[in-house]
């Protein structure tokens, strides 16, 4: 429970952030979109004067040979690249100083990253450690605590979830502690970002639930938020709209090329409006999760996702209403309530389809005080969310998240 005056505190920072933040100078990324974009890059690279590039992805990417295409048109157009394949889900703080000194000895211009969520946000920190080398991760953990330039970022993804390519944060894990945070700033943003979903195709199932969900997260997360602008809203309506209309369809065939092409919008949709609206309780509770028990952010997130909703209760039922009626549910004629509660339903029908589960049963009593403190740093005051929770409320929502795990397996 949080006191009156802090509340108001609270509200008051939220108000004059968000609504300042409006007059920032925003930056979005030169958008290279459709099959075969990919083809593009050296164009890209030639345009910025980028001349030898840090290539940033990781070792099951370069297995299956993903990159190959893309390594063969840098050769082809002798562009010097340096290879870094070291980065892991949930890209730890380790991982990000190996690859800034990777790119300052190697005398690199700027970062192609070509992987998920996690090889953007490695390569965006390292960014930021380049442009600040006097600031631990750690230090510049927040909003708006880097403030400098960082090299060009050319983020390439090759899955459809984390919008990375579009948001100002970077989320890395500090494997000593366990903990992750997020680094967030306009200077992270990526300069720009080729969105080919023939990349994406043959995204194993579980991947692409879970980057989906991811996304899902996002545009609902973000459209709840107070002091979100039109913009963010329709972002969020659309990502919606998108993501209930082909999630299935690209979980069921890895080869459905509009399918994938879809998501890929959805996703940097719900990435445009989160970064500039902000987040709920969902990911913070996420964050902790991945840290603690290396659970995968997006599964977080979906499973998460509805007990959140769910606790929120009625003020939250008329926006969830409208989010019904985008994500194509028969709600005409119904109450908000009524609306709001079949789109939480229709979340949980999809997480069930898409073979994520209802709960977690891995989550530690001895860990609940840790995951609250956590997810509230994290959240407050930063996120504008519905309703203020302190530590006891983030507790019920993870008792009810465990509970549901053994409701599932019943």
């Amino acid at each position: 429970m949080i006191g009156l005056f802090r509340k108001i505190g609270y509200r008051v920072f939220q108000f004059a952030f968000y609504n300042g933040s409006r007059l920032l100078p925003w930056r979005e990324p030169v958008q290279y979109r459709g099959p075969g974009a990919i083809r593009k890059l050296p164009d890209i690279l030639k345009l910025r004067n980028l001349s030898s590039v840090m290539v940033v992805t990781d070792r099951q990417l370069m297995s299956i040979g993903l990159p190959d295409r893309m390594l063969r048109l840098l050769e082809a157009a002798n562009i010097r690249y340096t290879l870094f394949d070291e980065v892991e889900p949930n890209p730890s703080t380790n991982t990000v100083e190996a690859l800034r000194k990777s790119y300052l000895d190697n005398n690199c211009q700027g970062f192609v990253a070509f992987g998920g969520g996690s090889v953007m946000d490695a390569a965006k920190a390292a960014g930021a450690r380049i442009a600040k080398p006097n600031k631990s991760l750690e230090q510049m953990g927040g909003f708006l605590k880097v403030l400098k330039r960082i090299p060009q970022i050319i983020a390439i993804p090759t899955t459809a979830g984390t919008g990375s390519e579009t948001t100002i944060a970077a989320v890395v894990t500090d494997y000593a502690t366990h903990r992750k945070f997020a680094l967030s700033d306009l200077s992270l943003i990526p300069h720009a970002a080729v969105l080919d979903p023939e990349l994406t195709i043959g995204l194993p199932p579980a991947i692409t639930a879970a980057t989906g969900m991811d996304a899902l997260t996002h545009a609902v997360e973000s459209y709840l938020c107070l002091f979100v602008s039109k913009k963010c809203k329709r972002f969020s309506e659309e990502a919606v709209r998108i993501i209930f209309e082909n999630i299935e369809k690209a979980y069921a065939d890895g080869n459905d090329l509009h399918a994938r092409e879809q998501m890929l919008a959805a996703a940097y949709l719900g990435g445009a409006a989160f970064t500039r609206a902000g987040l709920n309780y969902i990911h913070p509770v996420a964050h902790t999760l991945s840290g603690l028990y290396k659970e995968a952010h997006g599964r977080a997130n979906a499973v998460i996702m509805p007990h959140v909703l769910e606790y929120y209760g009625a003020p939250v039922h008329s926006k969830l209403a409208r989010l019904a009626v985008c994500a194509g549910l028969p709600v005409s004629g119904k109450s908000d309530a009524d609306a709001a509660h079949a789109f939480i339903e229709a979340i949980k029908e999809l997480n069930r389809k898409l073979g994520i589960p209802a709960g977690f049963d891995y989550i530690r009593d001895e860990d609940v005080p840790q995951i609250c403190s956590w997810a509230i740093a994290e959240a407050n005051p930063f996120y504008p969310v519905p309703i203020l929770y302190g530590k006891e409320e983030i507790a019920e929502i993870v008792s009810l998240i465990r509970t549901s795990h053994k409701e599932d397996t019943v």
